[in-house]
């Protein structure tokens, strides 16, 4: 085995950078150096990772020099600029952003599901999928594999921290803006009016109250996150023509996407055997026994790393599909912890060459 190879973490002070430091420090190191870069407002920061400090230094093009892989944990448009630069400094990038993920020459990469594909990049770089449908795909895939994926049905319920700290901040204050009056939520109007104007990154209030939109407005009423869902589930399965239908709704919940699962298959599938490929599945674990009141909850999941998945039924009236409720923490599998696994693979890819 070779050197370990340098590691830099683009967007180290951020909610997902701050979740890939504290992933760094507790799995398994595969890495020598380690580099943090974030904004000319967070440069000069000191992080902990693996028990030492580490100065966080302005993203600029030679933070590159000598660097093995980059992370990113940034807005899209930081990534399209900065991870081409990260490649052509002699990096290999691995993009947590939207920037690439429907780039026909950048993989889009579940370690779980599709690795092969960390060594298929042509432009140097890999791309991570979105964090609600990594909280599913990771739990349909073993199901694919045994029954063939036809279509996908889906509902989403996503944690207001998918949209960072502001989100969480939003949602917060107005529960505390809503807490003691128990009339709010009994007439139409109380509840904006005890919210106010300070709705955040969201259209509408969260607090007592469910929002059935995420994303940016597209073509025909979608949004940017329904149309994500559909997009990524293809090119991650490798099912081109995979029909997939989604509504993201924005939920009270602080961290842990959600997602109720109507899938179609190929041919009749069973319950009990649905459970039996999902009990053995990496990535997964299975809570699903309804009687004693155990299942896939945000709550649970928050901190932890699996797709946590329950309430699997056979359709009363298609013997060919499945619904399903999966859960699992945006920031950890959904961000971090997906892009630390890709990172990973191509640490071992490098050290073997």
């Amino acid at each position: 085995m070779g050197a370990l190879p340098t590691l830099a973490v683009v967007g180290a002070t951020g909610a997902v950078g701050t979740v890939m430091c504290e992933l760094l420090s507790s799995r398994k190191n595969m890495w020598g150096e380690i580099r943090l870069v974030a904004s000319k407002r967070s440069a000069g920061r000191t992080l902990v990772v693996r028990g030492d400090e580490v100065v966080v230094q302005e993203l600029a093009a030679d933070v590159f020099d000598g660097v093995d892989v980059a992370m990113f944990d940034v807005p899209d448009e930081v990534s399209a600029e900065w991870a081409p630069i990260a490649v052509s400094r002699g990096a290999i990038a691995v993009d947590n952003s939207g920037a690439f993920r429907m780039d026909p020459d950048v993989p889009l990469v579940v370690p779980e599901i599709n690795p092969e594909q960390s060594r298929n990049r042509p432009k140097g770089i890999i791309a991570n999928a979105n964090c609600t449908t990594l909280t599913m795909i990771v739990a349909l895939a073993p199901l694919h594999r045994e029954y063939g994926l036809k279509e996908l049905v889906l509902a989403s319920y996503q944690a207001v921290s998918g949209a960072g700290k502001d989100g969480v901040d939003t949602l917060l204050d107005q529960l505390e803006r809503v807490s003691g009056d128990r009339s709010l939520g009994s007439r139409s109007g109380n509840v904006r009016q005890a919210v106010g104007d300070d709705l955040g990154p969201f259209p509408a209030p969260l607090a007592l109250n469910v929002v059935p939109w995420a994303g940016s407005l597209r073509d025909g009423g979608w949004s940017s996150e329904e149309l994500k869902m559909r997009n990524e589930s293809r090119k991650i399965l490798g099912l081109p023509d995979l029909k997939v239908s989604a509504t993201c709704v924005r939920v009270p919940v602080v961290t842990g996407h959600s997602v109720a699962v109507h899938a179609v298959f190929g041919v009749e599938v069973d319950a009990e055997g649905a459970r039996e490929v999902l009990r053995h599945a990496p990535g997964v674990i299975l809570v699903d026994d309804p009687a004693a009141g155990e299942f896939p909850m945000p709550i649970d999941a928050v901190g932890t790393d699996p797709a946590w998945v329950g309430r699997i039924r056979r359709s009363i009236d298609d013997p060919r599909a499945l619904d399903l409720f999966v859960t699992g923490d945006n920031l950890r599998k959904g961000a971090a912890l997906n892009t630390a696994q890709i990172a990973e693979l191509l640490s071992k890819e490098l050290q073997a060459s």
